[in-house]
């Protein structure tokens, strides 16, 4: 994943990277053209508190957020939002969109103090679901650089971090949700994080994309996927990271099989640590046969990891 801002807010991903971490090297789709999003209030900018983690009196343990949605930057008073107009006012804004202007005051150095007066509200499938802080404040450039300065319906952010406690009605306007406390924030499109996937030999290129999107869309439009379940955070995990579920799909549809269901289980290995079983059934359309594989992904903190590869998965007896 990329670390620099503007390279982010364009057009192309990062090129695939090998991960070390991962079993036998396994080389993971980085959503690259790293960005982040900006979820200040002002409140909260100056090294906000982790609300719920471990180690901290009294605290239960932490509630951790990897999840998948869209980071829009809100006014949380009037006066903030004249303040932003009368900067913009002097600002060459000409010809450029409302979302330009927006990206073009945020983006000066002179006016992070607007910055870091805005509200930032992360939305899944449409829905206000979170609002956003930085752990510290130097991640406030990573939230400006989240701000597209032509957005598009496929555009999407990543955001890993911790939930914490329901937002003050002062915090953003009467808006009220849980605030995450975010340590990282990738921002990329669908087209790009595709065609940043190695397609497998065996399947054509005109049918891995159709096969890619697919699968993406369909874990992205789960029921109630706000990434805070140790479920979601698996399957978003391998949505974004690991390109063996594209390729393990592709050549399933090639062998004439569909994509029956997507399930995740506690696996049966998780004495120690939270080990998640992801398993996908796939079933032939001429024999009505289905067959299983799955990925053992570790979800026990904040980022998630592979455990093994895409193995064939065989229900116990």
């Amino acid at each position: 994943m990329q670390q620099t801002q503007n390279e982010e807010i364009g057009n192309k991903m990062e090129p695939t990277e090998t991960s070390k971490d991962q079993p036998g090297g396994t080389v993971v789709p980085s959503c690259g053209n790293n960005r982040s999003a900006v979820s200040v209030a002002p409140q909260q900018l100056t090294a906000a508190p982790c609300p719920t983690c471990a180690g901290a009196s009294g605290s239960q343990a932490p509630s951790y957020v990897y999840v998948l949605g869209r980071i829009e930057p809100r006014f949380p008073s009037l006066g903030v939002e004249k303040e932003f107009a009368q900067v913009a006012g002097r600002t060459q804004t000409k010809g450029k969109t409302d979302r330009e202007v927006m990206q073009t005051v945020l983006s000066a150095s002179e006016n992070r103090y607007l910055a870091r007066q805005l509200c930032w509200v992360l939305t899944v499938q449409g829905l206000e679901t979170y609002l956003l802080t930085p752990r510290a404040s130097a991640d406030l450039d990573l939230l400006v650089n989240a701000v597209r300065p032509t957005p598009h319906p496929t555009d999407l952010d990543i955001v890993i971090g911790v939930r914490g406690p329901i937002a003050p009605p002062e915090m953003c306007n009467g808006l009220m949700g849980p605030i995450v406390v975010f340590d990282q924030i990738y921002s990329f499109d669908r087209e790009a994080l595709i065609k940043s996937i190695p397609r497998p030999e065996k399947v054509a290129a005109k049918e891995f994309q159709p096969a890619a999107e697919e699968l993406f869309d369909r874990i992205l439009q789960t029921t109630d996927n706000a990434g805070a379940t140790d479920e979601n955070r698996a399957l978003n995990y391998c949505l974004v990271r690991y390109d063996g579920c594209y390729r393990t799909v592709a050549e399933q549809f090639a062998a004439n099989a569909s994509l029956s269901a997507v399930d995740v289980r506690p696996s049966p290995l998780s004495a120690m640590r939270k080990i998640v079983d992801v398993i996908f059934a796939f079933t032939n359309r001429n024999t009505d046969v289905t067959e299983k594989f799955f990925v053992r992904v570790d979800v026990t903190e904040e980022f998630p990891f592979l455990v093994t590869k895409m193995s064939p998965y065989h229900d116990r007896w």
